[in-house]
């Protein structure tokens, strides 16, 4: 189906680093470490880990379009959370979140068929990322998980100034990777950052729909696992 590409763009986190899993683990950890279910009043760390992820992508979702910046991001959504579990934000240790920063992104989850996808395309075509994630976090994602060698080029949104969806850095990502529009798609989960980003900008794309959303009318090609890519490439 997709032959004639010769680039292929990804999303890093929620399309090949598994994000929520590898958050999940990191909250449970350290859940009981700070004694949050004292604090919280809940022995198991379930409600804590489903608030804190619900915030989370509801802040990125805003960062993505340039509403609230990194520092609000990173402060927001344990505040937030801490404040819908009737705990007073100001209690939230900062040292919980200095420790979370530095232990989540060395967790090395990925989603199903990642490496296997990953060697199989790198074999036939230039595969880069274009990640709106922020510059510590994503190197530290590519190093632990083992993924740097199948790039050939990695633009983070942090570093360049503009995030998805701007076709400036649909632009950017194109000049960097020596890639050009026709020849050239993106992967990834956000339908708003990723997909609609990128075919804004005159480029194809794939949606990664690992949760089951059903296939929205302006969205032309999907998937639900990444090992189909095998199949289409």
């Amino acid at each position: 189906m997709f032959f004639h590409k010769k680039d292929i763009f990804f999303d890093l986190d929620h399309t090949i680093w598994d994000f929520d899993k590898n958050a999940q683990e990191t909250l449970h950890e350290l859940y009981y470490k700070y004694r949050f279910d004292k604090l919280i009043g809940k022995s198991d760390s379930d409600l804590f880990i489903e608030t804190y992820t619900v915030n989370n992508h509801r802040l990125w979702g805003l960062y993505h379009h340039g509403k609230i910046d990194k520092p609000t991001l990173r402060r927001l959504r344990f505040a937030d959370t801490f404040t819908q579990l009737g705990v007073e934000p100001e209690l939230f240790p900062a040292a919980f979140e200095e420790e979370y920063l530095n232990i989540c992104p060395t967790k090395t989850n990925l989603f199903p068929n990642a490496i296997e996808t990953l060697t199989y395309l790198q074999r036939k075509y230039r595969l880069h990322v274009i990640s709106n994630g922020f510059k510590e976090a994503c190197e530290k994602k590519l190093e632990h998980s083992k993924l740097k060698s199948y790039f050939k080029t990695i633009v983070i949104s942090e570093l360049f100034g503009i995030n998805k969806p701007d076709r400036r850095i649909f632009e950017h990502a194109l000049q960097n990777g020596e890639a050009e529009w026709k020849t050239s798609i993106m992967i990834g989960d956000n339908l708003d950052a990723d997909v609609r980003g990128a075919q804004n900008a005159g480029m194809d794309a794939i949606f990664f729909n690992a949760v089951g959303l059903e296939q929205p009318k302006d969205v032309r090609h999907m998937i639900r696992d990444l090992g189909e890519l095998q199949l289409v490439f």
